[in-house]
């Protein structure tokens, strides 16, 4: 297998530790040729078959845009519910999604039904389907910081009720809704661990059996 020069190693290492989840968004419309740069990361993704069971619906229309943020701030406003004393009032300060000002947004699904790929590797373990899907989606988002663009994962969010608010097939279930633009401003630290609410780990640890 081929090795990349040393020069490249530390870029990519760059490009990893730059990869931060994005909330704080300008509204400039991010370029639809750039877009799709970043979006045929996608067909470059592995999957598990070769099933390829991503989906993607771009949440555009200002009816959409307005259930998918209604839908967060209900359940954000529950996770809060679980929280009291110092982690609550913590948690509240927190900013937990782009989605006022993303300018692109995209609710991805996996699904689940999917002809392709004959089922391999999937009968015994269907849930690697959706590990292809969030695979997919981290060479997107690599891509797309690559270029400059920010995306924002947010998970806070009923997903039943946005796949029906999104019309989506029933066979469908959502991985990930996605916020992207161009940031107000970048770092290499993460915004939780900015905030203090949790710190990265500084090593990887390894059980042996």
């Amino acid at each position: 297998m081929q090795a990349f020069p040393t020069s490249f190693q530390r870029d990519l290492a760059d490009l990893m530790r730059w990869r931060r989840d994005v909330r704080r968004f300008r509204t400039d419309p991010v370029d639809e040729a750039l877009l799709r740069q970043c979006l045929d990361a996608f067909l470059m993704a592995p999957s598990v078959g070769l099933s390829e069971p991503w989906r993607v619906i771009r949440v555009q229309s200002e009816t959409a845009r307005h259930a998918a943020l209604e839908n967060f701030k209900a359940a954000n406003a529950e996770a809060l519910a679980g929280y009291d004393g110092d982690k609550a009032k913590l948690y509240a300060g927190l900013k937990l999604t782009g989605m006022e000002n993303a300018p692109v947004q995209l609710a991805v699904f996996c699904d689940g039904s999917t002809g392709k790929g004959a089922g391999l590797g999937a009968a015994t373990m269907p849930e690697t389907r959706r590990y292809s899907v969030v695979s997919a989606i981290n060479l997107f988002w690599l891509a797309a910081r690559a270029r400059g663009i920010g995306v924002g994962w947010v998970s806070i969010l009923d997903p039943g009720k946005l796949c029906r608010d999104l019309d989506a097939p029933d066979d469908w279930t959502l991985v990930g809704y996605l916020c992207v633009g161009w940031p107000e401003e970048t770092s290499d630290t993460p915004e939780l661990e900015q905030a203090g609410w949790d710190a990265r780990r500084g090593h990887l640890p390894i059980e042996t059996r």
